[in-house]
């Protein structure tokens, strides 16, 4: 196992710092959105909305007691970690994840058309791999610079990711499993340990599979190692995007109890949910859409990072960010905490031409 060197634990703990992001003031109640045309861009959300098909909160004793206002702070300005670094295929980088004890960032994206992977006859167009749920899984140093890489077939889109840590042991690996063709989202979550160069297909019997959540889609999984918990995004058959929280080690042997189970927020107009982290009490999510018509690179971006209470689905906290402004086309992708240097909340941002797409990584908080 290696551990991280001085000159990376320094790019962590000591990058620049860069424009800070603007804290907004709306606030609101975790709730899906309405019927009814959507709602502006700029526009306060409102306060509440009614959930009629699941109660908006089950009671949870079990939540690791915290002192108040210990969720990650996301005022101050956001400092850049990692910039314009590759993954092994040029797809755009989906999720990502640290592996602090070890010294890795996993990453995934989706397999890229006209790549043959071991064990096929043919290759696959990129849209195919989308729809197909194909996945590259990515092993990185913690200065970005690629070391490996191992492949999931029939897995999902790659919208989230996972660590949990063993002792002694390398680490287990939670993503969304059991491709929707339709989609190309996951049914269902698998953890697997991470295995270079191997190709891993959604129906190897030595796969650790779930349904939390039978008839949903779009599972995608989020770990806090801290508190030994799992955060689940869902979406029902009737289009309500749910976010639920669970203990991991219930939900890996197989006794998944929901500690609560919230509504997502409402997203806005054009806008597009990127990614989920979990931290104690809180969870996280990056929303927003690429550089273009309706979200020009002159203005601010809608990039945005919201702080929501599990406890009760309400938003303590949502900022505009401003990291990687000068990207192009700055799209936001993935999210995940890092705690060495201090608890930073770390969002993805991807740049770059279609066939030579970049990631970079910012920091906020700690």
């Amino acid at each position: 196992m290696t551990g991280i060197g001085r000159r990376e634990l320094l790019r962590f703990g000591g990058a620049a710092v860069l424009g800070g992001p603007v804290l907004l003031t709306d606030r609101a109640a975790a709730a899906p959105r309405p019927p009814g045309p959507d709602v502006p861009y700029d526009a306060p959300l409102p306060g509440k909305n009614p959930v009629a098909d699941v109660p908006t909160v089950k009671p949870a004793p079990a939540f690791p007691a915290r002192a108040p206002g210990d969720w990650i702070d996301l005022a101050g300005p956001a400092t850049a970690l990692i910039q314009k670094k590759r993954l092994t295929h040029s797809s755009v980088l989906q999720s990502f994840a640290f592996d602090e004890a070890a010294g890795y960032i996993y990453a995934l994206q989706v397999v890229q058309g006209g790549v043959r992977l071991k064990g096929e006859s043919r290759t696959y167009t990129h849209t195919q791999r989308v729809s197909r749920g194909d996945l590259c899984l990515n092993r990185l140093t913690m200065s970005g610079k690629l070391k490996d890489r191992m492949f999931l077939k029939g897995f999902g889109h790659g919208g989230s990711l996972g660590v949990q840590h063993r002792p002694g042991k390398g680490p287990l690996l939670w993503t969304e499993w059991d491709v929707n063709p339709a989609s190309g989202y996951g049914r269902g979550i698998a953890r697997f340990p991470y295995t270079p160069n191997r190709v891993l297909r959604a129906t190897d019997r030595s796969l650790l599979t779930y349904r939390p959540r039978p008839g949903t889609t779009k599972n995608q999984p989020a770990v806090d190692m801290t508190t030994r918990r799992l955060l689940l995004r869902y979406r029902r058959a009737t289009g309500v995007y749910r976010y639920a929280l669970y203990d991991l080690d219930d939900f890996g042997a197989g006794t998944p109890k929901a500690l609560a189970d919230v509504a997502q927020p409402l997203l806005r107009k054009g806008v597009f949910h990127q990614g989920l982290a979990l931290s104690g009490n809180y969870a996280y999510q990056l929303t927003g859409s690429p550089f273009g018509p309706g979200n020009p690179a002159s203005g601010p971006g809608n990039a945005r990072l919201t702080c929501i209470d599990m406890r009760s689905g309400a938003i303590v906290q949502e900022i505009r960010t401003r990291a990687g402004q000068k990207l192009h086309p700055r799209e936001p992708e993935g999210l995940a905490v890092l705690h060495r240097g201090g608890e930073r909340l770390v969002a993805g941002f991807t740049s770059g031409k279609v066939n030579r797409r970049r990631f970079s990584l910012y920091a906020h908080g700690g």
